[in-house]
């Protein structure tokens, strides 16, 4: 990779449909674009032997293989793409192992665009990081790009304990709730609900689906479903 060139990605992913959304993901930061899907080791191997790769989205709970054994066999192998480790484990001990293999980030499912979008970019930040320190200053300044700020600011009226609510009666309602259902469950008004309710969707942690009224109320409305 030369100095203006995309940084290339290859999304490791053995769901289909998350790998599809993966790859969107990627194609939506600018200075990025995905060079391929693979649903297995197997796979993603045969497509770095083959295809030039900056950074691999690695899934850490693959079919064949767990995502830090790859990680360690790809270094065996001479390959040098960085990772950013995609997983629902919270074990700070694959963590700290995951470290020593390549791997920069850690992301936890699920997960939003923006939460990738901000681990993208301060991986690209790293990445441009050049020359010689002048001093310590330098060197903690490149490797704080790769840290992650604070949890972003919910939107102006939104609160993050009736946030935690909504999310929590969604959770409760695997089957979905309407606005109204939502607006019942936590105590507060329909209009209200639905503030959060389209927040959660836009931050890819609910699903709104169209359904259509029963006789005598044949309006439109819609059912969020928490995301899995």
């Amino acid at each position: 990779m030369t100095a203006g060139e995309p940084i290339r990605v290859l999304v490791v992913e053995d769901d289909p449909v998350a790998a599809d959304a993966h790859v969107l993901y990627v194609g939506r930061v600018p200075g990025f674009v995905a060079v391929g899907t693979a649903h297995t080791g197997a796979e993603a191997r045969r497509l770095l032997d083959r295809t030039p790769v900056d950074l691999l989205l690695l899934d850490l709970h693959l079919p064949d293989v767990h995502g830090l054994q790859f990680a360690r066999s790809l270094r065996a192998a001479g390959h040098l793409a960085d990772v950013i480790a995609v997983t629902s484990a919270r074990d700070l001990t694959v963590v700290r192992e995951g470290v020593s293999l390549g791997v920069v980030q850690y992301v936890l499912k699920p997960f939003t665009f923006a939460t990738l979008r901000d681990r993208l970019v301060r991986y690209a930040e790293f990445r441009t990081a050049a020359g010689e320190a002048s001093g310590q200053d330098d060197v903690d300044r490149a490797l704080a790009a790769l840290r992650a700020p604070g949890p972003a600011a919910l939107p102006k009226g939104l609160s993050a304990p009736t946030l935690e609510r909504v999310t929590a009666a969604l959770r409760d309602h695997t089957s979905g709730l309407t606005s109204t259902g939502v607006a019942e469950a936590v105590g507060i008004s329909r209009i209200t609900a639905r503030r959060y309710l389209e927040h959660l969707v836009d931050t890819g942690r609910a699903i709104r689906s169209p359904q259509y009224g029963t006789v005598g109320r044949p309006e439109l409305q819609y059912r969020w479903t928490k995301r899995p």
